[in-house]
């Protein structure tokens, strides 16, 4: 990615580095900015293009599954959450119980809420169309928007890549869709693993920190050693505590450390 598009969520250099809490004000960038602009369009579609052309993964993955092409393209249209949909489609080719497979990925989904809150100070968009735009609201175009160092550009950026992003990936899942017959056994080709890829490059920038590692890892560990003893679906739902396992045994260490700390 260009320079400009850092999906560490706005905490590399920069204007937009002091934003992390989102609670300190934005405001609009001056006028006549039209490079800076364009910049932001080129990376926002740079981002839509390359994660947009992995739908035509999820719709062949879907339809080995087993699911129609109504309702692999109804899942992208509805639900637009790339590792939601894998995971859900995947356990049910392992499968899975459908109420299992729907439980994990809502659970990958629930990350979404947490971008919300962080992009609703950041954008300030119109009641009108908050509930459009939070359809919008994932990895890539949190990414894009938070990487922004005035709400002017971060509502170009949230645009352009969630626009670019919704229309070729519901483009190419139907066309996965419609094509998966032709591949033979989807299986093969592995195609599964596009998406969950996908994710993985998005959040590994993330995991600066001891915590953020100690909670990866660990939900690695969770899924691996479940894998061979719970049904498909159900190894997402364990590694889901992993983050509070970790965040407990941090603050444990921290206050133990400011007790010794006070006893000196």
């Amino acid at each position: 990615m260009a320079e400009q598009i850092d999906i560490r969520t706005g905490s590399g250099a920069g204007p937009g580095a002091d934003r992390g809490s989102g609670t300190e004000p934005v405001t609009d960038s001056p006028p006549g900015a039209p490079k800076a602009s364009a910049a932001v369009v080129r990376d926002a579609l740079g981002v839509g293009v390359a994660v947009g052309l992995s739908g035509f993964a999820f719709g062949v993955t879907s339809a080995g599954a087993g699911l129609s092409v109504p309702q692999t393209c109804a899942l992208s249209l509805l639900v637009f959450t790339g590792a939601s949909q894998f995971a859900l489609v995947g356990a049910l080719a392992a499968g899975g119980n459908p109420l299992t497979a729907a439980a994990g990925a809502f659970f990958l989904g629930v990350r979404n809420a947490f971008y919300g809150l962080r992009l609703s100070g950041l954008l300030a968009l119109p009641r009108s169309v908050r509930p459009l735009a939070a359809q919008w609201v994932i990895d890539e175009t949190s990414a894009v928007a938070l990487a922004q160092p005035d709400r002017r550009r971060a509502r170009l950026g949230f645009t352009v890549t969630g626009l670019s992003l919704y229309v070729l990936w519901n483009l190419t899942t139907l066309i996965g869709a419609l094509g998966a017959s032709a591949l033979g056994d989807t299986a093969a080709w592995g195609l599964d693993a596009a998406g969950p890829a996908v994710f993985l490059a998005l959040l590994a920038p993330m995991l600066r920190g001891t915590v953020e590692r100690a909670a990866a890892g660990l939900g690695a560990l969770l899924v691996l050693g479940c894998l061979p003893v719970l049904p498909a679906g159900v190894p997402v739902l364990v590694a889901a505590l992993a983050a509070p396992a970790v965040l407990a045994a941090h603050g444990l260490r921290a206050r133990r450390a400011t007790g010794e700390g006070r006893d000196r």
